[in-house]
């Protein structure tokens, strides 16, 4: 697909490029003594830039520490962490706010808008309070896509659960970020609003050359990805491209309990 109106030159990062995010090594320990719990055990993965990746594994597998360390916002016990080619471990707090405002979005279950703000004024808040001057091609193509138009006066009381998350994707994306991190971004919506944000994040990977890195425990929502990588135990055991949902499935019922969650052998994935 072309980029769509409002999209800058070199936007479009194509697939196999270089890594969005990557993280190398990466452990994270929480507690002490008997009471420590290591959440990821040295894994190594990258986020091609341009893509749509899924991270899936059983609960606790440490998915969303792993999102949360490769988005900054939590540190590693050991290994590395990188926006591109900067490496998150080097910079300072300020650094790090300003990494994380100008170079990620972000997308949560709890959509996390601004009650009496509207909806316009949600979409570029990031960007308002950075001081920057929002690029209104861009976010009047976004607004488009995320087809609230008619909506940009209303305040989010006044909008569905779907159209919510439909702003917030929209606010995600709105200062053009290197990548865009979505936590659950279907767990509080129901199917069909849940697949209305799913077409929307695809989009803006496919049409506005994005990057998207989501934690899903839904096979239905890692389908819409161009790839999944599944964790157990903190360890990174699987990857799967051109996912569908019952492949998916089948791949996580491989889980094998009687190894302590490791996958099954997998024959290869395509």
């Amino acid at each position: 697909m072309s980029p769509v109106a409002g999209a800058a030159p070199g936007d479009v990062a194509a697939p196999g490029g270089v890594a969005a995010a990557r993280v190398a090594a990466a452990t994270k320990v929480y507690g002490t003594g008997d009471a420590q719990v290591r959440a990821l055990g040295g894994v190594t993965v990258a986020f091609p830039a341009g893509r749509f990746t899924a991270i899936m594994g059983p609960s606790g597998s440490g998915k969303s520490t792993l999102m949360h360390c490769a988005a900054g916002l939590d540190t590693l016990s050991s290994g590395t962490a990188f926006i591109g080619e900067t490496e998150l471990g080097t910079l300072g707090d300020r650094q790090l706010t300003l990494l994380r405002r100008e170079r990620i979005g972000f997308v949560f279950q709890s959509f996390n808008l601004v009650p009496t703000l509207t909806v316009a004024e949600n979409i570029t808040l990031p960007m308002d309070l950075a001081g920057q001057r929002p690029d209104r091609e861009w976010v009047d193509a976004l607004i488009d896509v995320v087809g609230l138009g008619g909506r940009l006066a209303h305040r989010p009381s006044e909008l569905s659960g779907g159209q919510q998350q439909r702003v917030a994707v929209a606010r995600a994306l709105a200062g053009r970020p290197d990548v865009v991190f979505a936590d659950e971004p279907t767990g509080n919506l129901d199917s069909r609003s849940g697949g209305e944000v799913l077409d929307l994040l695809g989009r803006a990977v496919h049409a506005m050359g994005r990057t998207v890195v989501m934690v899903t425990h839904d096979p239905n929502a890692a389908a819409h990805a161009d790839e999944v990588v599944f964790l157990a135990d903190g360890r990174l055991v699987d990857r799967m491209t051109g996912p569908t949902a019952e492949r998916v499935l089948d791949r996580m019922k491989a889980f094998d309990t009687r190894t302590g969650g490791a996958l099954a052998p997998s024959g290869g994935t395509p």
